[in-house]
Order: structure tokens, then sequence, then C-alpha cells
């Protein structure tokens, strides 16, 4: 399986501090033909340049705890920060708006960013620690060629009390079908309609592309996820929706799936008019919205309420028993669409855990559960 990434790494641009990391080597090695341009420091720019990678020395906490909001049901998410930006260019991407630089960075000190993973985990034995590298930049993006799901899933696998979330919207998973990930990473993808993959997601993979990926690492023993967010209020959503779930439970085991998430779209009010100046043909933006609690816009709460009602009855008739979880919500869209507030069973993040618990069988001291080996 070939990465489909449809905007090669044209040059690179490392910190000298940072020039015999094994981030480094490894896209010396597996993109031997690409220029390096080595620098004291990478200065800050606010001009794109298509192609660049830069590599840095990260000097800030790698673990941190996903920002959430007070206001809206959190999920406890713990983040590993990899690098910022993301070029598939989906056209509702809150990170054209989030940092000031617009192009590619990974963080090189990679000894740094593996001692705190070890270490975070380890100081809180008896909690249990679900954590992504998705949140400021695509899981999978550039990994075929940094290498560094060969580090991180591994020592994952290591951890006793912590599972690992890769999240994409790419197809680039061969590198982790030998992996030593002892049951505790799960891949996940966002999905979408096929027209809106098609139309708001142009640099990413196939619906199918995306799905054949999933299968490859169900039977290489890894878990999934899945996230329906953004869900996308146009004319057909019903029919285009209908079609990607049938595709989904056409192909993946519901067993091997640990959750899946929905949310609606929302920005924050500065990103439409980014969107509109990026993407001028995209009206994503132009529905009926509402200025929400967080400050965002947000669809009109009955226009959601039928999305999620409808998503998760044709989840639950796929499987009754799956972890189907509502994001950024307040409890009284949860009530309307499950019946319960997460307060109701300990919050979403105990909600998430006991998915964990449940399907990867994996859970901290004292909790019970067997440790999950593939």
């Amino acid at each position: 399986m070939n990465p489909t990434f449809k905007t090669p790494i044209t040059h690179l641009v490392v910190e000298r501090i940072v020039a015999e990391s094994p981030v480094v080597h490894s896209l010396r090695e597996r993109l031997p033909q690409v220029p390096v341009t080595y620098l004291d420091k990478v200065p800050e720019s606010h001009k794109k340049i298509p192609g660049l990678l830069e590599i840095v020395h990260y000097k800030g906490r790698f673990w941190r705890s996903c920002p959430g909001t007070r206001i809206y049901e959190c999920c406890g998410y713990q983040i590993v920060h990899i690098g910022t930006q993301c070029s598939l260019e989906c056209t509702y991407c809150i990170l054209q708006a989030y940092f000031e630089s617009p192009n590619l960075r990974i963080f090189g000190n990679l000894d740094d960013l593996l001692a705190e993973v070890q270490s975070v985990p380890a100081s809180a034995p008896h909690r249990l620690f679900r954590a992504g590298t998705g949140e400021f930049t695509d899981s999978l993006l550039l990994d075929p060629w940094t290498g560094l799901s060969r580090h991180l899933v591994p020592l994952f696998g290591r951890l006793p009390n912590a599972v690992l979330e890769l999240k994409t919207k790419t197809d680039h998973v061969a590198q982790l079908k030998d992996l030593d990930h002892q049951g505790h990473t799960l891949v996940s993808w966002s999905l979408n309609a096929e027209e809106i993959i098609r139309t708001q997601e142009p640099r990413s993979a196939s619906l199918k592309a995306r799905l054949h990926a999933a299968q490859q690492c169900a039977q290489w023993g890894y878990f999934l996820g899945f996230h329906f967010d953004p869900m996308i209020d146009y004319p057909a959503w019903r029919e285009g929706y209908r079609r990607t779930l049938q595709a989904l439970f056409e192909i993946v085991d519901p067993a091997r799936v640990v959750w899946i998430s929905l949310g609606a779209f929302r920005f924050m009010p500065d990103l439409k008019r980014v969107i509109q100046r990026r993407h001028p043909k995209s009206r994503i933006t132009t529905g009926e919205f509402i200025r929400g609690l967080d400050g965002k816009m947000r669809y009109f709460r009955d226009i959601r309420l039928e999305l999620y009602r409808w998503m998760k009855e044709a989840l639950h008739g796929w499987d009754p028993t799956l972890c189907v979880y509502l994001c950024m919500e307040g409890p009284w869209i949860w009530k309307h669409v499950f019946g319960f507030e997460p307060a109701q069973k300990g919050g979403l993040s105990a909600i998430l855990d006991k998915a964990v618990r449940d399907r990867m069988g994996i859970a901290p001291q004292g909790q019970g559960a067997d440790h999950a080996s593939e």
C-alpha cells in the first residue's frame, strides 16, 4: 500500500540542533532527492510555501490536555504534540486560523518527546490515559517519511495504562504493519459523505482508500475509531451519509471499533473570512448558524439534533453496544439524542474509558481488565 500524499515534500529546513535526530535521518533516507537547508533557528513565516517541511527543536510540553471547553462535555483527551499544520487543504480546517505559521512543522527532538510520553502515564498508574497525535496535525500525514510511529506505537504498547489514537484522513498505514503495538493503539479515520470528501477535503484519501486502510489495520490487530466530525448539513446529507455508513458496515467488523464520534460543523467567526479567501467555491459557511456558548458559530439546535439522531440510530442498528458520542455538545443535546446526560454515567471521560476497557481490555491498576495483546 503506497502513500497517496498528493503534495510531495520538496524542501526540508532543519535546525542544526536536531540534525542528528532519528526523524531527520528517516526523512533523508526516504527522500534522498529532496534538498535540505540547515539553520541555527527556523524563522517564523507568514508565507505559505508548498512542499516545505520544517524540522525544529521544540521547547514546550509534548504532552498536554486537550483544550476543550468547560461549557460543553469534554472527553478528557490528552495530546501528544508532534508538530503543527496540515497540507490536506480541508476547507473547514481550524488550523488555518489557529497557527500564525502556515507551513508544515514537526519536532525533531524525539528523545525529549518519548521521555515525556513515558513519564506522564507512569506518574499516575491508577489513571487511564487516552492520548493522540492528531490535534494540531494529521497523525499519519508524514509518517511514511518521518517514521514516527515506529517509536510511538511500541512505546505505548509498553505502557499499561495508556492508549494511543492515530487520527488521519490518509491511507498511510503500510508502516504500521509489523509494529509491536500490543493492542494499545487504535487507528482512527475522519469520515464524511463522499460529496463532502470530494469538495471540502480535496487532498485527502478517498472514502474507499480510508476504509481499505482501516480494514488492513484491523487485520494487523489494531483497534479502530471513526469520527464523523464535522458533519455538514447539505440538501442530500441523508443519502450521502447513508452511503458512507453502508460502505463502512460492509468492510469493518464493529467488534474492532472502540468509538465513533459525531460533531456538527462549527467554526470560530474569524475562520469564515479565511475560508472565503482560501476556498472561494466552498459554501459551507452559508448555512443557518448561531453563536454558541463557546463563541463558535454552530448550526441551529434542531439541525444538529436531526443530524445526530439519524446517525445514532444507524450506528446502533449496526452494533447496539458501540460507543457513539458527541463532540463538544452540552447535556441537553445529549439527553435528546441518547436519552441520558454524560453526568449520569460519570461524565464523557468515564464513558470513553469504559469503551477502552470493554473493547481493548485495557484499564489502570486495580480496575480488573486483562492486558490486551494481539
